[in-house]
């Protein structure tokens, strides 16, 4: 069980937000860096909630999260927290965390040692820093070593113990960059829990991946970058409704792939389908999702042995592809 949330540090001072405007608001944003556009005019809103921010590697996602925190100025347009523009005033981040991709840490220092410091650097007493920072390594899971030296820790647990100093002054925005690469399942699972948890308490949570089973396993509300532009914005789920025009690969490897292709040809969603080997089955569709649904009982019904069904076009550069035109 998660501790709450919602308590306050008792030293820190949070800006007043402009009535009604989104958390993070992005209007016509690029930055360039001589001929090359790391970001090209990007407009978005957002408030509350998980977001997960998608694309493959130099699309542009550390450089908006850069540019949210103020360590780049945009070549053009505006970026704004809590309705202010943060170039004219640096208020808006003492209600931010952020946990960069790649940051050094001090090894020597205990997790709770290096938490309490950043609590200290926000005002907080001695005192006050030792409690908040032991409340978010709890939320975070990590109060079993909290006395440890993170020079011993995995990466998951690092990765952990940088998200619960981002949280030491219980911000309203948290911004994650790539927070579970090189992490083992059970960390990123854990770290998948901590995120959806800030999600549904009412944080807006941005959080980064070039994984799109990531993502999904934390949020359905998504931002693709691609090549600096922005080119889809939405629930996950209905983009993917947006691809049924085109063609997809379902792979299913069973005793019998002939057997089962000729039971599965009657289905509608079925359009296609060809052997790789005697085992191996792929079958074409423009219905993804329907399809999916239904081959569990068409394989029990029909008495097939099958040991993996999986989809070699459902990533996030098969999805940027279809997206971009073909030009991914």
């Amino acid at each position: 069980m998660m501790p709450d949330m919602t308590q306050q540090g008792a030293a820190q001072v949070a800006p007043l937000p402009v009535a009604d405007a989104p958390v993070v608001y992005f209007n016509g944003v690029s930055k360039s860096y001589g001929r090359i556009h790391a970001l090209s005019n990007i407009t978005l809103g957002l408030s509350g909630g998980v977001t997960g921010i998608l694309g493959m590697n130099g699309a542009g996602k550390s450089t908006l999260f850069k540019l949210l925190m103020g360590k780049l100025r945009p070549s053009a347009g505006q970026v704004k927290l809590f309705g202010m523009d943060p170039w004219k005033n640096p208020a808006p981040y003492a209600n931010v965390g952020f946990v960069p991709e790649h940051e050094k840490m001090h090894d020597w220092m205990t997790a709770l040692e290096f938490v309490s410091t950043f609590a200290r650097l926000h005002g907080m007493t001695r005192s006050e820093a030792e409690l908040e920072a032991k409340r978010v390594l709890e939320f975070v899971g990590l109060s079993d070593v909290a006395n440890k030296e993170i020079g011993r820790f995995s990466k998951g647990m690092r990765q952990r113990t940088k998200i619960a100093h981002a949280l030491v002054n219980d911000p309203e925005l948290i911004i994650l960059d790539e927070p579970l690469q090189g992490c083992d399942p059970l960390a990123r699972t854990t770290i998948m829990n901590v995120i959806r948890e800030l999600g549904k308490l009412g944080r807006t949570v941005l959080v980064s991946s070039h994984i799109l089973s990531e993502i999904e396993r934390i949020t359905e509300q998504i931002i693709i970058l691609h090549q600096g532009k922005l080119v889809a914005l939405g629930n996950l789920h209905a983009i993917r409704e947006r691809l049924d025009q085109i063609p997809h690969t379902i792979r299913i490897i069973g005793e019998d792939a002939r057997a089962l292709a000729r039971d599965l040809l009657g289905h509608p969603a079925v359009f296609g389908v060809s052997f790789p080997t005697d085992q191996e089955l792929l079958i074409q569709t423009f219905h993804f999702g329907e399809l999916h649904a239904a081959l569990p009982g068409l394989i029990v019904e029909n008495g097939h042995k099958v040991s993996i069904i999986d989809n070699p076009d459902d990533d996030l550069e098969s999805l940027l592809h279809y997206l971009a035109g073909g030009n991914a």
